[in-house]
This record gives C-alpha cells, sequence and structure tokens, in this order.
C-alpha cells in the first residue's frame, strides 16, 4: 500500500470512529449537553452505544416521530429507555418553537432535568442536528437553573456554536428568565 494510501485509510478510520459528538456543559450541578439525532448520520448502534457509555440519566428528544422514521430509528425512545435512562419526547418541527402541546409539557421536562443535574446527574437533548432545538431546549434549562441568559448563551456557543438558530428558538429560551 502506498503512503498516500496509508493516510487516507487512516483518515477514514478516524472518520468512522468520531461517531457521535456530545457537547457538554456544566448546569445546576451536573452536566447538560446536546447531539445530532442518534442514527442521523447512518451509525445508530454505535451512536447508542456512546450514549449509553455517556451514563445520561434523561434524554431529551426534540425530534419528531416523523424524523426518527425518516431516519430509520423509530425505536429510539424504547432503546434509550432500555439503556437505564429516562426518555422524554418533545417533539418540534424543525427550526420551530414548541407548539402549544409540548409547551405544557416543559415545566415537568425542565424539573426532571434540573433533579437530575441537582444530583450531580447527566442530561442529553438531541434534535436532528444538535444545534436549534437542542440548542434552543439546553439554553431555557441553564436559564431554569438560574443562569443570565447572556452568559448562559455564551457558555453554550462556546461548546456548540450552532446552538439556538431562530430568533423565535431564542425568545422562547429565554421567556424562562424568571420564570425558572
Amino acid at each position: 500500500m502506498r503512503s498516500d494510501e496509508t493516510s487516507k485509510t487512516a483518515a477514514q478510520a478516524g472518520a468512522a470512529q468520531a461517531g457521535l459528538t456530545i457537547h457538554a456543559l456544566s448546569a445546576g450541578g451536573g452536566i447538560l449537553a446536546l447531539c445530532r439525532l442518534p442514527g442521523g448520520e447512518g451509525d445508530y448502534r454505535n451512536d447508542l452505544i456512546q450514549i449509553y457509555q455517556w451514563k445520561p440519566g434523561l434524554v431529551i428528544s426534540m425530534t419528531t416521530a416523523e424524523e426518527h422514521v425518516a431516519a430509520g430509528v423509530p425505536r429510539l425512545g424504547i432503546d434509550i429507555q432500555s439503556m437505564a435512562s429516562r426518555w422524554l419526547h418533545l417533539p418540534v418541527p424543525d427550526f420551530q418553537v414548541p407548539p402549544p402541546g409540548v409547551a405544557a409539557k416543559w415545566a415537568a421536562a425542565s424539573q426532571s432535568a434540573r433533579q437530575a443535574l441537582a444530583g450531580g446527574g447527566r442530561v442529553l437533548v438531541h434534535c436532528k442536528g444538535g444545534c436549534g432545538r437542542s440548542g434552543m431546549a439546553v439554553l431555557r434549562l441553564m436559564i431554569d437553573c438560574g443562569e443570565e441568559p447572556a452568559q448562559a448563551l455564551a457558555r453554550l456557543r462556546a461548546v456548540r456554536p450552532c446552538a439556538v438558530e431562530t430568533d423565535e428558538q431564542m425568545d422562547w429560551a429565554c421567556a424562562a428568565q424568571g420564570a425558572g
């Protein structure tokens, strides 16, 4: 094998091993993180292994059931729960904010996440790409935990620069100020 072939093969192997990236930061006494949809890039099994090894006490899915089916991961919630993690499904259409029915569930979801974090636990939030919807939810949780919105956004974007993609998502996340 020529050296350029060896380099290319090594680079491909490294890319294949990269898998799911979990973007984590401290919040509320625990670790809060966001990522893309497990299996969204085709390696569902290894993405689930990475999540299992990260050991979240709670996983919040911001993707829709239709997105799960399209990605070939219709059993995501069952599979997350089989790894001894709680799972909450708060489906929000891409680039949107929670519709009324989902928004009504936020207080309980936030309470569950903050309880896990306060005990030193880990909470993982995902959407399709790991940016907009998951960033919105993570920012809202950080604010619900008592952080000032500007500081929380700066810390969040330091680990995930694409977090929170629309003005509406930013407004929804910051609506938590004083409500947590």
